[in-house]
């Protein structure tokens, strides 16, 4: 069962939640994954700002593949991967 649920984090940083009625009493193993909402103040700033001069030598040498594919660069081919994750 997986459920779902956005919320607001109070300064406290505490939260509390309740176990539907459908999971069964007992030991269980509870996995909580924060995704935070950045926002974004300065929309002139170009998108992956944060990214510039940090090394991905993965990404890099995966991206050589395909770096004969039309007119687009591996510089532009690595933005739009990365901007997925980043944005």
């Amino acid at each position: 069962m997986t459920i779902t649920q956005t919320v607001d984090i109070p300064e406290s940083r505490k939260l509390t939640f309740d176990v539907p009625r459908e999971v069964p009493a007992g030991r269980a193993q509870v996995e909580i994954k924060v995704i935070p909402f950045v926002k974004k103040e300065n929309k002139l700033e170009p998108p992956l700002k944060c990214l510039i001069g940090v090394k991905t030598p993965l990404a890099d040498s995966l991206l050589g593949v395909a770096a004969n594919l039309g007119n687009t660069t591996l510089s532009e081919i690595r933005e739009e991967r990365l901007a997925k994750h980043f944005v």
